[in-house]
């Protein structure tokens, strides 16, 4: 797939996930949900990369054959997830946890608004992720489906998925983790919401067994690759261009792949992930091409 291509690609699942996000908040009149949906949508609807939705999407046509057929049968859930996403990019901009001013180009949430309502902004995307989650399983023709895209969910982003890695990674702010922490930390914190993006695809499109799990050892490769050149973006990064602070790994302390490694074996350290994200999908035919294409996305990422 070309780079162009790509590009269309992306546009396109990302206009289709917007306008299902939008409508999420249309019919909501209650006297109380203004400044709430308002704060929500700010964060939600700002911009981003849509990167966890897109997986989803594209796990899902790796397996069905027509895209369009599958792009609607993982809508919501993909949904759902950059529900999730959002609402931890929100608390984690807090004074309390990375004190960010810049998100997405954009004020943060509670920039453009004010604390208390940044958490509620970030509790309700929650809440709301999961109904949606519920709410397609309740509708589906396997209603057991929904309840595992639910569990998997949770965990994924719980204590035992990117809530614990934020965790891990408030408390190890002033001190220089090993190589082995670090990656534990991060396939917490950054890793398991994307490599449930893509399990979660690969459910929904029907995948085997087999699928399955080259699917999610894709995602867990992938993910980890994302965080490395999350960090060296904050080192090199134009903060115009990704549209949030550079530096502030630096100016909070934190454990990052280049101050452990230095940038030269960290860049070979997210190429390598790359390779073995592609390797994973050695056995799947041009469906997976948007996946495959992602991997050299990541890797090659200003933003």
């Amino acid at each position: 797939m070309s780079i162009a291509d790509l590009s269309a690609y992306l546009n396109a699942c990302r206009i289709r996930v917007e306008k299902r996000l939008e409508s999420f908040f249309k019919e909501d009149t209650a006297p109380w949900a203004s400044r709430l949906d308002a704060a929500m949508v700010h964060s939600l609807l700002g911009g981003g990369k849509r990167l966890r939705p897109i997986l989803c999407v594209a796990a899902a046509q790796a397996i069905v054959q027509d895209r369009e057929t599958a792009l609607d049968r993982c809508l919501d859930v993909a949904c759902a997830l950059e529900m999730i996403h959002t609402y931890s990019l929100i608390h984690d901009d807090l004074p309390a946890m990375d004190n960010d001013d810049l998100r997405r180009g954009r004020p943060t949430c509670h920039r453009a608004f004010d604390e208390a309502t940044a958490i509620l902004a970030g509790d309700a995307l929650q809440a709301l992720a999961f109904e949606v989650l519920a709410s397609f399983g309740k509708n589906s023709h396997n209603p057991l489906l929904g309840l595992s895209l639910v569990v998997a969910l949770a965990r994924a982003s719980g204590n035992r998925g990117m809530v614990a890695g934020q965790m891990l990674d408030l408390s190890a702010e002033g001190q220089m983790l090993n190589l082995e922490d670090l990656e534990k930390l991060h396939r917490l914190k950054t890793g398991a919401l994307i490599e449930v993006s893509v399990w979660s695809g690969g459910v929904l499109g029907g995948a085997s067994v087999e699928e399955i799990q080259a699917l999610s050892t894709y995602g867990r490769h992938l993910g980890l690759a994302f965080q490395v050149t999350d960090d060296l973006l904050d080192v090199t990064g134009d903060p115009a261009v990704m549209g949030k602070t550079a530096g502030s790994d630096v100016q909070n302390h934190k454990a990052t792949y280049p101050s452990l490694l230095g940038m030269a074996k960290a860049q070979a350290m997210a190429e390598e992930l790359i390779q073995k994200s592609l390797d994973a999908l050695e056995a799947f035919g041009p469906g997976a091409d948007p996946l495959r294409a992602i991997a050299a996305y990541v890797l090659e990422r200003k933003q």
